[in-house]
């Protein structure tokens, strides 16, 4: 592991997870108990995790963009025995205390604290001998809330079997003939940071954590490792390629770069492409439900070759496609009755497999809307599969907008706003309307120095889309509200923009 100038070996961090493991026994916490963590990625992020999984205890990492009241909710709702506390989270945890009362002991991470253990030094009386419990294929291993994009977050609850299938299924194991480095800047939060972690652990691959992802220093941790793979979300990859400076670095390590979390859009991955020639892309899709990836689109189906029939499937594939099912998972598309719908026609993206989870965390209700009798997840994305096998989003359930009767994939609409040279980024929303039940309003944000009407956006759509598809409205915003992991939170759009005039 290197971070931050420093490096650890798999040897040490297996010692430094045993020392913590004899200490959270000590503290009295027991298998099936619950951990918590609030800090950015860092080397002793890994060491708590390692630690819990060794004692088949639950570990519950916290996104720390949450605010006070929802990491209360959080705390509260797993019932976290002992929470882990970064250095800059110090103070609002402080202040939350008091309403945590089933929270025993606080660990700070970094510094000495009054009223707090101190994390350096429970480590340096602990044994570094190995920790042995009996545990589980089903037991849970992680619980992880999902970013709550709509009302409270939910409970994920993943068992140790959801992490094994993956990576039995999906990662080489060890060679000692290969060398490999993984760029870690998605946070550890997020289930595509913690199966980067457990991919480069089983498949002996060094990797280089960034605490957050930061563009200038991105490229200089590529530049000084030499890394060979990265998971960026799209808005990481946008700002990589657009950096005035992109073409300063030596980025020539970099083989892989795998994107996913959140819709990429065309002129984004077709410019990378373009500025990284050399490098594999692949589209990972997935949920935290079921334990990340459960499609891919991969690098043969970003290389636009072959016959001017194979280019343009291609580049429809690139433009909406999520890719194949991987090997250890069923998809489906489906009707409101859960029934398989015919090839090319748009249904709901279901899933099925020994990663789904087997519900949410304390929480019937939600689990019997997610997950049918036979253990079908319902994504809430909508979607429909070709005569190939391969599947094409087509919005989210709750996204889609119905004008007049016709269905209008969100999506579709922004990428044709974002191939305007003067839109920096797009959205798209529905809005109420008394003739046509629902309209498209586009939510812009322009480049730097370009101005650009609301009029002259709507034509731009008008000559590239079908007349119903076209944006009714159009306002200009400075920036979108997003989720850590780079997905336009809509809810919030829907609340500020949802009237019909271009405001």
């Amino acid at each position: 592991i290197i971070f931050e100038g420093e490096k650890f070996t798999f040897g040490q961090l297996n010692e430094q997870s045993n020392r913590l493991a004899h200490v959270l026994t000590k503290l009295g916490i027991k298998k099936g108990d619950i951990v918590s963590i609030l800090q950015v990625n860092c080397n002793q992020y890994l060491e708590a995790y390692f630690a819990a999984a060794k004692l088949g205890v639950i570990f519950a990492p916290l996104n720390f963009r949450a605010k006070d009241e929802e990491l209360t909710y959080m705390l509260n709702n797993c019932e976290a025995k002992i929470l882990f506390v970064g250095e800059r989270y110090l103070e609002m945890v402080q202040t939350m205390r008091p309403n945590l009362p089933k929270v025993e002991h606080y660990i700070s991470i970094d510094k000495k604290v009054d009223g707090m253990l101190y994390y350096e030094d429970l480590l340096a009386k602990a044994s570094p001998e190995d920790v042995f419990t009996e545990i589980d294929d089903n037991d849970v291993a992680m619980l992880m809330y999902t970013a709550g994009t709509t009302g409270r977050p939910k409970g994920v609850p993943l068992t140790h079997n959801s992490f094994v299938t993956y990576m039995l299924s999906n990662v080489s194991p060890v060679d000692p003939e290969i060398e490999e480095i993984n760029l870690l800047t998605v946070p550890l939060y997020h289930v595509a940071g913690v199966q980067a972690v457990l991919a480069a652990t089983y498949g002996g691959r060094t990797l280089a954590m960034m605490r957050q992802f930061e563009v200038k220093e991105w490229m200089k941790t590529v530049e000084k490792t030499k890394a060979n793979r990265a998971m960026l979300v799209p808005t990481m990859l946008k700002r990589v390629i657009d950096d005035p400076e992109f073409s300063k670095h030596d980025l020539s390590s970099l083989k892989v770069i795998t994107y996913g979390a959140a819709s990429m859009p065309f002129e984004v991955i077709k410019k990378a492409i373009e500025v990284f020639p050399k490098v594999m892309f692949i589209n990972a899709f997935g949920q935290t439900e079921t334990a990340s990836t459960i499609t891919t689109l991969g690098p043969e189906d970003h290389v636009i070759s072959g016959t001017e029939e194979q280019k343009q499937k291609k580049l429809k594939r690139l433009q909406c496609s999520i890719g194949r099912p991987m090997d250890d998972v069923q998809i489906k598309i489906a009707d409101e009755h859960g029934k398989e719908v015919p090839l090319g026609e748009v249904g709901e993206i279901i899933a099925k497999g020994p990663r789904v989870m087997s519900g949410y965390w304390k929480d019937p209700e939600k689990t019997a809307k997610a997950l049918t009798k036979d253990g079908w997840l319902h994504t809430g994305d909508k979607g429909y599969v070709d005569e190939e096998g391969y599947i094409y989003l087509a919005g989210r359930g709750d996204d889609m907008i119905i004008r007049g009767g016709e269905n209008i994939s969100p999506e579709e609409v922004e990428n044709v706003l974002y191939s305007n040279p003067k839109v920096e980024e797009a959205a798209v929303v529905a809005i109420p309307s008394v003739e046509w039940g629902q309209e498209p309003k586009a939510v812009v944000v322009l480049k730097k120095g370009q101005k650009a009407t609301p009029e002259e956006l709507m034509e731009f759509c008008r000559q590239k889309l079908s007349s119903f598809k076209r944006p009714r409205y159009v306002c200009f915003v400075n920036e979108l509200p997003r989720t850590s992991t780079g997905k336009i939170l809509k809810r919030v759009l829907r609340e500020q923009h949802g009237k019909a005039d271009n405001a």
